[in-house]
């Protein structure tokens, strides 16, 4: 799909028709904008996935219709969810890895994450092994991931906070790169 119109823009370019170069590029934005893209949220139970589901949906937690969160594991199914501005793009929330519940070693087959397009691990407190695992399994797989540190106003209280940032950038920037 993007082939075909990346040569017909550059085509119009080629011969100074801006007018045929932007009906390409508005054509190519028009189909892309109707494709699924699937994104699962993953990392470890009670990290914050639930929060980032509802941030990303622009919904507050405990409102209708909002993934549910608690303080105990709280989302024991994957869930999904549509962005409220483009149906297309679905956001799962998946449960947790590493409780009694999912263990590590089933967590990526259980999940089925060969049907996502790309992931946010999100993670508290710090870069994790099960962080390591997930990121090291959606590698394998030859797909994309972004890395959420979540819940840092709860540690910055007592710190100072340009340091205390720069500290917890680092140690992710390490888990990452060690486990790439």
């Amino acid at each position: 799909m993007a082939d075909q119109y990346e040569e017909g823009i550059k085509a119009a370019l080629q011969n100074s028709d801006l007018a045929k170069a932007a009906e390409n590029a508005k054509k190519y934005l028009d189909e892309s904008y109707n494709v699924r893209v699937n994104i699962g949220i993953t990392g470890e139970s009670g990290s914050g996935k639930s929060t980032l589901v509802n941030a990303l949906r622009e919904i507050k937690n405990r409102t209708e219709g909002a993934a549910k969160t608690g303080v105990n594991e709280t989302t024991m199914v994957k869930a999904e969810y549509p962005h409220p501005k483009n149906s297309n793009i679905r956001i799962w929330d998946l449960p947790g890895i590493g409780t009694v519940n999912f263990t590590a070693d089933k967590y990526i087959k259980e999940m089925e994450f060969e049907k996502y397009d790309f992931f946010i691990i999100v993670s508290n407190d710090r870069f994790r092994e099960n962080d390591g695992k997930l990121a090291k399994e959606i590698q394998k797989m030859n797909k994309k991931f972004y890395f959420v540190r979540s819940k840092i106003d709860q540690n910055i209280t007592n710190f100072n906070e340009e340091g205390f940032l720069n500290r917890i950038r680092e140690n992710c920037i390490k888990g990452i790169s060690f486990v790439i």
